[in-house]
């Protein structure tokens, strides 16, 4: 059993009691009539009798994503640190697990602050929700069955400070982050064209080949660098081991963010 207190998903249907969600039980199935039970990963369907029963006992986490949106249009991506445990060395906005006695916005701003050092009050930020994701690690059986199992809610938040304001202030923990970008509109269109699973063109045209990026060093410094375009843009490998990528769920949670800019709210 775990020694840390954690949030789970519970779901219920009609008017029956909340029960604790099935580690194998799809949540964002449950809110569309006739809507498959099972997780479904890499296309298959994951069975109890799959999976051990210690991580059957897990239960479903709560998460929550941060994309921080500056003033002058940019969000704030972070390379996960490569000795985690779960998805090293893939591009995501700051955010972790939900804590006890905490909103999704104090868990947001907490994590923000712990993994980037960025400290910003409820007050300033304008918070919305722009949708949920269902995650399990690792992503693709070919891998492992997974141990992981969560619903992350992808939270936007609203700075008045540009990225370059912020970026003073930046100081990621190492032991999480390795690099930071602050993505502006163009990139993002780039990696949401990157569709996972298919074969599209990407749409990088009029992009440089380089990506401007902070590095993270063992002590937590920030050095300038700079990163292949291509990086970003990459897709999930169908099999084999994972690449440097923009995750999956990001990418989800960034076209979103896209369209947020096309429709701002009154």
């Amino acid at each position: 059993m775990d020694k840390v207190r954690r949030i789970l998903v519970c779901v219920c249907k009609e008017r029956a009691s909340p029960q604790r969600a099935l580690f194998v039980q799809s949540i964002t199935g449950h809110f569309i009539d006739g809507g498959d039970d099972e997780v479904e990963v890499n296309s298959l369907h994951l069975s109890a009798a799959a999976i051990p029963l210690d991580v059957q006992q897990r239960g479903v986490d709560v998460g929550v994503a941060v994309l921080l949106q500056t003033a002058n249009q940019r969000v704030l991506l972070t390379r996960r640190a490569k000795e985690l445990r779960i998805f090293p060395n893939v591009w995501v906005p700051p955010g972790g697990h939900v804590e006890p006695d905490e909103t999704l916005l104090d868990a947001g701003l907490r994590e923000l602050k712990e993994e980037t050092g960025l400290k910003l009050e409820p007050e300033e930020v304008c918070p919305k929700i722009l949708g949920l994701w269902e995650s399990v690690y690792p992503p693709m059986l070919s891998r492992g069955l997974p141990q992981r199992h969560h619903i992350v809610v992808y939270m936007l938040l609203h700075s008045s400070l540009s990225h370059l304001q912020l970026q003073s202030s930046l100081s990621p923990s190492p032991a999480e982050v390795s690099a930071c970008v602050w993505a502006d509109g163009g990139l993002v269109r780039a990696v949401v064209s990157a569709v996972d699973g298919e074969d599209r063109e990407v749409g990088v045209d009029d992009l440089p080949d380089t990506v401007s990026v902070s590095q993270v060093s063992a002590d937590g410094g920030l050095t300038d660098s700079s990163l292949p375009l291509a990086v970003f843009v990459s897709r999930a490998p169908a099999s084999g081991p994972d690449v440097e990528r923009v995750s999956t769920g990001t990418k989800f949670a960034l076209e979103l963010w896209l369209k947020s800019l096309e429709t701002p709210d009154p």
